[in-house]
């Protein structure tokens, strides 16, 4: 394994000057979508039976865009899309090419579109019931990644009360219990975001075993390994993490049940899944499984959305802070790649300057910027000629971190010894 700067890794050399990006505002605050509920009349709607047409149309228009990453791709991606969803007759496709589209959007940085395509299934009174779970669920994603906690939590309660609404109806089905606990796992997942991982009403230790192993896949094996990550069950926690890794890595996972769209989306798990166990395993000590894991998040996020996303910068901090760790652990000193992950992470998180509105302003994903500041600024402190520049930064950081259950000290100075964990999810950009 190597040791300070004296063997570079991959991860070193991703410091390497890349372009910025000019700076995008983030839309917004937009109102919760007023869903309407619905009724089903038999089971056989809880299936989501799609035109294998439009499948094939919708897995090209995604290929397309992503292989290519450029403006005239993602352009004909969305064109492809569109001319679908004008030509399909029934609720069930127009939803899935509605959450594809939203899905791009996304990627792309169009919050805003995203957010609109999710709403409009709302309209499709006659689409799946695991089509508008996802649609929601989407939803609650977008908005707590956007720091909008409120509007996730009045989606959250509209879609536990649209399945308990349907469930009395048609009596559940095939599924059904799938959708329940994706459901239930997002009240969890608002519940981790605002630091409540004593509540009642976070986690309940026997959801996943009630729900079977069925359930444990995606979204809701990610957010129960991330709550039990934070209370210290890592054994647990990293079995989780291996189950959701394994299971989103075959090639004929197809779940039709357990959709997924915009950070929701099974590419998104995936990527979360591999960063959290990265994170867990620098924490029981393992640094070179912890590197190895977090390398392969990162090249799995630059081949999803390319080398200038801003999830890049999200992975890259998680490394910077593996490396911050290990410096603590072993008594030796790695400054050189941890300022320059920590320069090249909030380039790509496409941080305001410190002299601009600053903390007081909207600043998108403030928890990832606060914390790749916060450890920029200890790497520049203990060097005296940068020491006014490391406190300045400092100081910025520690006005912006707003995270309820940690101060950014102990966000920043954690072991296994530590009282508090914190675990950054990838697919909402927050400390949890």
């Amino acid at each position: 394994m190597m040791g300070g700067a004296a063997k570079l890794t991959r991860a070193a050399r991703i410091c390497h000057s890349l372009p910025l990006l000019r700076p995008r505002p983030p839309p917004p605050p937009l109102p919760a979508p007023p869903f309407r509920f619905f009724s089903e009349t038999n089971n056989s709607k809880n299936c989501c039976v799609v035109n294998p047409v439009a499948q094939q149309m919708i897995d090209y228009a995604l290929s397309l865009s992503r292989s290519q990453k450029s403006d005239d791709s993602y352009s004909q991606s969305l064109l492809v899309l569109e001319q679908c969803h004008s030509t399909q007759s029934d609720d069930n496709s127009k939803g899935m090419v509605l959450l594809a589209m939203s899905t791009l959007f996304y990627e792309r940085g169009n919050f805003a579109e995203a957010i609109e395509k999710l709403q409009s299934i709302q309209d499709l009174s006659l689409s799946s019931i695991a089509i508008r779970v996802t649609a929601v669920e989407a939803l609650v994603g977008i908005h707590l990644e956007l720091d909008e906690d409120d509007t996730s939590s009045v989606l959250t309660n509209i879609c536990c009360n649209l399945l308990d609404t349907i469930k009395l109806e048609i009596g559940g089905g095939s599924g059904f219990e799938v959708l329940e606990a994706r459901a239930k796992v997002l009240k969890g997942l608002l519940e981790l975001v605002q630091g409540n991982l004593q509540s009642e009403s976070c986690f309940l230790d026997d959801l996943l075993i009630v729900q079977g192993d069925e359930a444990c896949t995606g979204n809701v094996a990610l957010s129960y390994g991330e709550y039990l990550h934070g209370m210290r069950k890592l054994p647990i926690a990293k079995e989780l993490y291996q189950k959701v890794i394994q299971q989103l890595s075959e090639k004929d996972f197809n779940n039709l049940r357990d959709l997924g769209a915009c950070n929701m989306a099974k590419d998104e798990v995936l990527l979360a899944a591999t960063c959290a166990l990265g994170q867990l395993e620098a924490l029981l000590g393992n640094f070179g499984d912890a590197e190895e894991v977090l390398t392969t998040a990162l090249k799995k996020a630059e081949e999803h959305f390319g080398s200038n996303h801003q999830k890049v910068g999200v992975i890259l901090t998680c490394i910077a802070l593996m490396f911050r760790l290990k410096a603590t652990v072993e008594h030796s000193s790695s400054l050189l790649i941890q300022e320059g992950l920590y320069r090249k992470a909030i380039e790509l998180l496409r941080a305001p300057p410190l002299d601009g509105e600053g903390a007081e302003g909207k600043v998108y994903r403030r928890e990832i910027v606060a914390l790749a500041r916060g450890g920029y600024a200890e790497t520049l402190c203990v060097q005296q000629n940068r020491k006014a520049e490391g406190e300045k930064m400092r100081h910025w950081a520690e006005t912006a971190w707003r995270n309820r259950r940690l101060s950014l000290a102990e966000a920043l100075d954690f072991s296994e010894n530590s009282a508090k964990v914190p675990v950054i999810d990838a697919r909402i950009c927050r400390s949890v």
